[in-house]
């Protein structure tokens, strides 16, 4: 469902919109406490439901939708609280995400099966019936001439599903825990979804693939807009994966942009990029393979975190260098000392990252993409209006690779082959948790001494997130075209190539 606009795409919209045009516009807690009580009505009007069996329903679904956009939690199902429940610690400039960040809103939840093998209607009656044969369980007979599995002793295998000439034999499975690549997601006793916190690493999967809209992530578009009325300085930073997100809104025209909405100005996280690669390129000469067997690199929290639950006997091989969203956030804090920094990015788990407590005094709010083009529909930025301002010219092209999966590792080779020509920097890389996990098992077994192994917790990279607006493939193209126009390509000709121990003085 990536890049597609569909009811939920919408729904989403008009809540982040809703939120930042009432932070907007509001005034005192009074103001907000009814507000709140009337945006459902807003967002889902009139008296017929179009999406679910009932309108109240939808509108109840919306409810918790703004409370979460508001960085609020769920209210329990099974005692009554007002929408307005634990607004009093919203409505202020100065909040960060109360875990968890990931949340099922059970009434929305279709209660999908959690893995199925299922003959359709389509079956064929054939005569060869290639599905009994292949079943190495004996799972499936004919009964009243048609394809019939017995769930009981079915294991899921899906040799069935690929042997059916038809197409008949369909393998369900519910699409979020399907996303995860953590295989955090479960049925609770009334089969919804459930997550398992201890698993879950929040990269996000789980929401942008649940056709029922009931997996929301906490916001704090509220929060950062009260922070700009209150007078803060607030610097945006955003992560090169902008490019492509919002139509008609060109690299150069991001800076007017921005300014409309409120803030002080903007940085391009490829900067933070250029000076990750580095940290990370010495990290792997001063360690690899004299120290430790190979290096993995830190840029992606869910990726990093995986890791180190799961394989915590190599956690020590991941890069210790800070994430370009960090790096960038202290260079802006010690250029414009007493500022505040919002993160734009493609990203679910930024927000995770940016509330641990090492964190929280460089990263003040995180906000997704989608949540952005909230913040201008609700103040009806007009791109084709814009005027051209100064284009971000600060990073590198390969500090905007960053976004797409194989640019982090290609970055720190390629930082590597200017000072060291003659050494070979073996690569690795793998996109989606699934497919990391498979990725340190083999370097756990051995297959990758000696390697730079890049992990990137989403399909496609940073430009397939959670918080994306476009078609991955298509924003990765317009990447391509963006890192062209830089005016510098590899790390190394970066003007803010300083030390870590000159971003903590």
């Amino acid at each position: 469902m990536r890049g597609i606009y569909t009811s939920v795409t919408d729904i989403r919209r008009k809540v982040f919109t809703e939120v930042a045009r009432m932070s907007y516009e509001g005034g005192d807690y009074a103001d907000y406490a009814k507000q709140i009580s009337k945006l459902p009505f807003k967002i889902i009007p009139g008296e017929v439901s179009r999406l679910r069996e009932s309108i109240f329903l939808e509108r109840a679904i919306v409810s918790e939708r703004i409370r979460l956009a508001m960085g609020l939690s769920l209210r329990p199902i099974n005692e009554q609280a007002p929408a307005t429940e634990g607004l009093e610690h919203s409505v202020i400039a100065d909040k960060y995400y109360d875990p968890p960040l990931i949340n099922i809103i059970k009434f929305a939840c279709n209660r999908c099966p959690e893995k199925l093998v299922k003959v359709t209607p389509m079956c064929q009656r054939c005569l060869a019936h290639p599905c009994v044969e292949v079943c190495p369980k004996k799972a499936v007979d004919f009964r009243n001439g048609r394809s019939h599995i017995d769930q009981d002793k079915c294991i899921k295998c899906g040799k069935c599903v690929d042997a059916c000439p038809y197409h008949a034999i369909v393998k369900m499975e519910r699409p979020c825990a399907a996303a995860c690549g953590m295989n955090a997601i479960h049925s609770d006793d009334l089969g919804r979804a459930e997550i398992d916190y201890d698993r879950c690493v929040s990269c996000g999967m789980c929401l942008v693939n649940c056709p029922f809209g009931a997996i929301v992530d906490k916001g704090q578009i509220f929060q950062l807009i009260q922070s700009i009325k209150r007078g803060d300085q607030v610097y945006a930073i955003v992560a090169p994966a902008f490019v492509g997100q919002f139509p008609g809104l060109t690299p150069d025209k991001l800076r007017a942009a921005m300014q409309q909405l409120g803030f002080a100005n903007t940085v391009e996280v490829a900067v933070g990029a250029d000076l990750c690669t580095i940290e990370e390129a010495k990290d792997f000469l001063r360690e690899v393979p004299e120290h430790q067997p190979f290096m993995a690199t830190s840029c992606c929290p869910s990726w990093s975190v995986m890791a180190k639950k799961l394989f915590p006997e190599m956690a020590s091989y991941i890069s210790m260098a800070l994430t370009p969203m960090v790096l960038t956030a202290r260079l802006v804090k010690k250029k414009y000392p007493g500022c505040r920094v919002a993160f734009i990015g493609p990203c679910a788990a930024k927000k995770l990252e940016a509330s641990r407590r090492t964190i929280r005094s460089d990263v003040d709010f995180v906000l997704t993409f989608e949540e952005l083009m909230g913040l201008f529909e609700a103040r009806e930025v007009n791109f084709d209006d814009l005027e051209v301002t100064t284009e971000m010219k600060e990073g590198t092209a390969a500090g905007r690779g960053f976004a797409v999966s194989g640019g982090v590792a290609q970055a720190v080779a390629d930082t590597i082959h200017q000072w060291e020509p003659d050494r070979e920097v073996k690569i690795a890389s793998a996109q989606g948790l699934a497919e990391c996990k498979k990725m340190l098992t083999l370097a756990r077994a051995g297959k990758y001494n000696g390697y730079l192994l890049e992990g990137m917790g989403c399909p496609g990279g940073c430009m397939g997130g959670a918080g994306t607006l476009a078609d991955p493939a298509r924003a990765a193209a317009e990447l391509a075209k963006y890192k062209k126009t830089a005016p510098m390509q590899n790390a190394t000709e970066s003007p803010y190539e300083i030390s870590l121990s000159m971003l903590s003085e």
